[in-house]
């Protein structure tokens, strides 16, 4: 058994133009004030990190960790959820994700997709100089248009749509791989791997590669009525990231897991600060304590009630109270009475 690490910070959620959010050095050492061990860094965002620089220089990578580390925290991942998006991206949402892509490749699909899968590759590259070993991201979505079965899909359409993720995916996978790095999918609806059963298609479609695993957020299985406790159970050796997030689903006689269009504050289905949801972190723990997880508790603050920084600041004390510090031996070593092969035969009757 391991004592998970933590807590951590996710920051893409309080990056921001005014101090402390605006640099790296200032939001860590926010971060580290209000209890945080070690922060997700999002490569995206250029107020924290130069990532073509991250890749390039291993110096400059020192220099972060410095930074991190001067402040009382250190990195614990990096995140690529935005330009994993964009590696597989269906045109029904060309206009609202081309805003994460850079200027030059705006509306140009297949450039902003090369554009992404370079960007991977350089977070890959950035992460080994950085001396980690998971990074975070989304797999992108060609087949999500397609998810509720009406019309009736043609035969081989969502064969089709893993197939090409597959094709996608499997050079950033072999690079990572070369980098010694995980990639970590969040299994998030919106995303083509949204539960069990869809990262197992992208299995199949990447030849059951090793460095194809599992960032796991409860949240997302709570609003898709998972039991997210047995998914624990069943990928725990693909489990390699962890993002601690709270949700609840409350149905009524009006709306269910597909929360009617309604925005989130009147969704059956919304996020919740840590504590206030329904997620039940107690199990949740208890089995990362049971199942030698190597990583980190990461809380990834996201509530349409609670004010962020309230949030943040709660989240750490929630983290350090649940986080089991493993025990180094049995509890009833007290009643130990020694024994020798001698003594067990004798016990089972089996004589000498």
């Amino acid at each position: 058994m391991k004592t998970i690490k933590g807590p951590a910070l996710f920051l893409a959620q309080f990056a921001g133009d005014e101090a402390p959010f605006n640099d790296l050095a200032s939001i860590t050492r926010w971060a580290a004030g209000i209890g945080y061990k070690g922060v997700q860094i999002p490569s995206w965002d250029g107020r924290f990190i130069d990532l073509a620089k991250a890749a390039d220089s291993k110096t400059y990578c020192d220099e972060l960790a410095g930074i991190c580390a001067e402040s009382g925290v250190q990195i614990t991942e990096l995140s690529t959820h935005l330009q994993g998006q964009l590696v597989a991206s269906h045109p029904a949402y060309d206009s609202a994700f081309d805003g994460f892509a850079a200027p030059e490749v705006r509306n140009n699909p297949k450039g902003r997709a090369e554009w992404a899968a370079d960007q991977v590759k350089l977070a890959l590259k950035a992460s080994a100089n950085l001396g980690l070993t998971e990074q975070a991201t989304f797999s992108g979505a060609l087949a999500w248009p397609y998810v509720y079965p009406w019309p009736q899909r043609p035969a081989g359409l969502i064969e089709t749509a893993f197939e090409e993720l597959g094709r996608r995916w499997t050079p950033l996978l072999n690079y990572a791989d070369e980098m010694g790095v995980d990639l970590c999918y969040e299994i998030h609806p919106g995303e083509d791997l949204f539960d069990g059963a869809t990262f197992e298609m992208f299995l199949d479609n990447v030849n059951g590669h090793s460095r194809a695993n599992i960032l796991y957020d409860p949240s997302h299985f709570v609003l898709q009525c998972l039991d997210y406790v047995d998914f624990m159970d069943i990928y725990k050796d693909r489990i390699k990231m962890f993002h601690v997030k709270d949700a609840e689903f409350n149905p009524t006689g009006r709306q269910g897991v597909y929360s009617g269009y309604q925005p989130w504050v009147n969704r059956a289905g919304r996020f919740r600060s840590l504590g206030d949801g329904q997620v039940d972190f107690s199990a949740i723990f208890s089995k990362f304590a049971a199942m030698d997880f190597n990583g980190w508790a990461v809380v990834e603050w996201e509530c349409c009630l609670k004010h962020p920084e309230d949030g943040a600041r709660e989240g750490a004390q929630f983290v350090a109270d649940h986080i089991i510090r493993v025990t180094e031996r049995a509890f009833d070593d007290f009643a130990d009475g020694g024994a020798d092969e001698a003594a067990n035969r004798k016990m089972l009757g089996l004589g000498a």
